[in-house]
Formats: structure tokens, sequence, C-alpha cells
């Protein structure tokens, strides 16, 4: 399947932030949102001079959820942006190197007691701002593999995850690129109405799940 995406759509350059604190404002804001509207909004944060720990942490959270309104849900973001800025303040000093020299398993139970942060953005902020290798997974992934006969269709989380960890050796740029490519494919391909008849992945869906491959393309436009 790696093999596949990335021979038909070529490496994803993910995640696109310029520090690891904007990989990690991004992580948060991207929740129940499209990555162009989060882009935006990293983009005000940065002409407003105010993407860093200790800029941000002074920002009051009414501004903060202005900037970057276009995210969608901008209050909610912004208490979550704040909840973690206290979190990283309290415990590391707002400082991002302290915070990645802890142990990566004790780093990611921290960071899911904090209000707001779930598997799916703690992962995001090891893996993509911490080099960590550890399998992110997000809607998309579900539904790929949920469709290819990999996973039940209520698989939870945890379960997709270790699938992918069990079958793969720790390598966070590959485990980068794999999620940035099942992104991909779910966003233009494995759609609700999917789009089988040119996505990459068909050969293998026809392979592994012949029957689901036929009602799929049935659908397909």
């Amino acid at each position: 399947m790696y093999r596949a995406m990335l021979d038909a759509l070529g490496p994803q350059g993910w995640w696109p932030g310029r520090t690891r604190f904007e990989v990690i404002v991004g992580a948060v804001l991207t929740q129940n949102t499209s990555w162009a509207n989060v882009a935006k909004a990293i983009e005000r944060l940065r002409r407003a001079r105010v993407l860093t720990p200790k800029a941000l942490t002074a920002l009051p959270q009414d501004r903060l959820a202005q900037l970057i309104r276009s995210s969608g849900y901008y209050n909610v973001k912004a208490g979550r942006v704040k909840r973690f800025l206290g979190f990283l303040r309290g415990r590391y000093g707002l400082n991002l190197s302290r915070l990645f020299a802890r142990q990566s398993s004790s780093l990611r139970t921290e960071l899911l007691a904090v209000p707001g942060i779930g598997p799916e953005t703690a992962d995001s902020i090891l893996l993509y701002a911490g080099g960590v290798p550890i399998f992110v997974v997000d809607a998309y992934t579900r539904r790929i593999l949920s469709r290819h006969g990999l996973i039940a269709a209520d698989a939870t989380y945890d379960t997709t995850q270790a699938l992918f960890m069990g079958a793969l050796p720790p390598n966070a740029p590959r485990y980068n690129e794999y999620h940035a490519l099942l992104v991909a494919v779910g966003k233009t391909y494995c759609r609700p109405v999917p789009r089988c008849s040119a996505c990459p992945l068909r050969r293998d869906l026809e392979r592994h799940c012949p029957t689901t491959a036929r009602r799929f393309l049935a659908l397909s436009p």
C-alpha cells in the first residue's frame, strides 16, 4: 500500500510548519477542519508575531481566538492552545527541547491529560514536532483500512495504530510519509462516495476484498 501510494502521489512534504511550535499549534487547530483553514490561522499568528511559546502565552485568549478564527470553533481551540501552553510552562518552562527530552511514552500520557488533546493530536505532536516514531491515525486511515478489510468498521484508535506499529519497524520519517499519503488518498479518492476507479490502492482492494471492490466501483463516479 505504501509503495503504491508513494509511486502514484509522490512525497507529501508533511507537516508544513516552519518550527516545531508551529507544528504543535497546527496540530491543535486542525481538529475538525481542513488544513487550508488552519494555514490561514497560522499565517495570521505569524504576521502578528506571536507564534512563539512566550508570545502566545502572553496573548489574551480573546485576541488569540480572533486570530485563529478561520480554523473554526475558534473560542474552543483558543482555550485548548492556552491549556497546552499552561502545561508547557508549568512543567517545562515553555522549553520545547526539555519537553521532547522526556521519555516518549510518559510524554504521551502527559499530553493526553491536557484537556482538549486526544490521541490523534498527541501523536501528531510527538511524530511531527518531536520526531518520535509513533503512527498517527485519523478518520481517513480508519476508512481506508476498513474498506480494505484490514480492520473492523468500528476499530478503535489504539487497535488501528497497533496494526501499523506491529507490522512496521519504528521509523519516524516513514510513519510521517505513510500517514500523509493515507490522508491524500482519503481526501481525493476514498471519500464517503468513493472514487475507486482512479485510486492508487484499487488493485490492493481488488486483491484483498474483491466483493467490497465491486460494490465501491459501482458507486465510483
